[in-house]
């Protein structure tokens, strides 16, 4: 191709049209340039994705607790879960021990005589009341927020038994109401 060629629209009409050295430059140079333009955005898209973590460090929310036998009558606290379980023979509920203030350890106390109360309509023992050592909110024994700062009840939540091994299951993302109870047969 030569640098005298016609460009096609100068170009008269039935004669072969050739084009100028300098478009097919043009042109590799846009080529290339786009292709430069993909690439870094593809490089930077990567980049940013990276900064996000493909695995969740969260703490599960379901959690096996043990045997059913493991829990003595009365009340158990897990400090790693900071979740308090309830057994009175064959009947379990948990309470959550996160205060609702701030998210401080409740700490357990024991009743001088152990009462029965009707809570949402299902008997109750209560033999524990709770309290918080950070800003003094008292809870009752069912978690309800008797005093303080605390906005709302301590919550409870969803117990099963484990299909494999037995074991009793607590799911700290399901919370239920003072009604539920998890009777063994």
């Amino acid at each position: 191709m030569s640098e005298d060629a016609i460009h096609p629209k100068d170009a008269p009409r039935g004669e072969p049209v050739t084009f100028f050295k300098k478009d097919r430059r043009e042109f590799l140079m846009r080529l290339g340039i786009g292709a430069g333009v993909v690439a870094v955005g593809y490089q930077g898209a990567a980049s940013l994705r990276s900064l996000v973590p493909n695995v969740s460090y969260d703490a599960p929310t379901t959690v096996k607790l043990g045997l059913p036998g493991d829990f003595p009558d009365g009340l158990k606290f897990l400090p790693d879960l900071r979740l308090f379980v309830f057994r009175d023979n064959k009947v379990f509920h948990a309470i959550s021990a996160v205060c609702t203030h701030l998210g401080c350890t409740v700490r357990a106390e024991a009743l001088s005589s152990i009462e029965t109360r009707t809570v949402a309509g299902q008997p109750l023992k209560m033999t524990h009341r709770f309290q918080c050592p950070c800003h003094g909110s008292r809870y009752s024994g069912d978690g309800g927020n008797v005093a303080g700062p605390a906005p709302k009840p301590l919550a409870w939540y969803h117990l099963s038994i484990a299909p494999d091994d037995g074991q009793l299951v607590a799911d700290l993302a399901q919370e239920v109401g003072h009604d539920f109870r998890l009777t063994l047969a």
